[in-house]
C-alpha cells in the first residue's frame, strides 16, 4: 500500500504508486518490496531511520483497517444515501404531478365531451365561444395528455 501527501497536504492511500509530480519527501509509505530511490551520498554517512512513527501516522493508520478509511467510507455511504433519497423524492413529486395532470385532463375532456358550450377569454379580455374545430383540437390535446400521464 502506498501513502503520500497530495498538493493540498492531504494523505492519500492507494495500491498504486503516486503520480510523478509528488515530491519524494511527500511519500510517506511505499508498497511492500518497493525500494526508496537513493541519492548519491558522496561520502556522507546515511542517517539511521527513526524507530518510532510520528503520532499523526499512527493515528492515521489506526483509522485504517484492511486498507480502507472507515470515515471516508461512512461519508461516501451517507452521500449515496442522500442522493438516493433526493432522487426518490423527485420521482414521487413527478409521479404526483403526472397523476394531477391526468385527473385534470380527464375532467376537462369530460366537459368537452358533454357538448356544453365552452368559452375562453381572449388576451383583450373578451369572451369567445369555441367552435367545433377549436373543441376538436382541445380534445385531441387532452387525449395526448391522458395517454402520457394516465399510465
Amino acid at each position: 500500500t502506498w501513502q503520500w501527501l497530495d498538493g493540498n497536504g492531504r494523505k492519500v492511500y492507494s495500491d498504486r504508486a503516486p503520480p510523478p509530480d509528488v515530491a519524494e519527501k511527500n511519500i510517506l509509505k511505499r508498497a511492500a518490496g518497493m525500494a526508496t530511490p537513493s541519492a548519491p551520498t558522496y561520502g556522507v554517512p546515511k542517517a539511521e531511520p527513526a524507530v518510532a512513527e510520528p503520532k499523526a501516522v499512527v493515528a492515521a493508520n489506526a483509522k485504517l483497517e484492511g486498507g480502507v478509511d472507515k470515515e471516508l467510507e461512512a461519508k461516501k455511504k451517507k452521500l449515496i444515501e442522500a442522493e438516493q433519497a433526493k432522487r426518490k423524492a423527485e420521482e414521487e413529486n413527478f409521479a404526483k404531478a403526472k397523476a394531477e395532470n391526468c385527473t385534470r385532463a380527464k375532467e376537462a375532456k369530460a366537459t368537452y365531451d358533454s357538448g356544453a358550450r365552452i368559452s375562453k377569454t381572449t388576451a383583450s379580455g373578451e369572451k369567445e365561444i369555441l367552435d367545433d374545430a377549436a373543441r376538436s383540437a382541445e380534445v385531441k390535446r387532452l387525449t395526448g395528455i391522458m395517454e402520457t400521464d394516465c399510465k
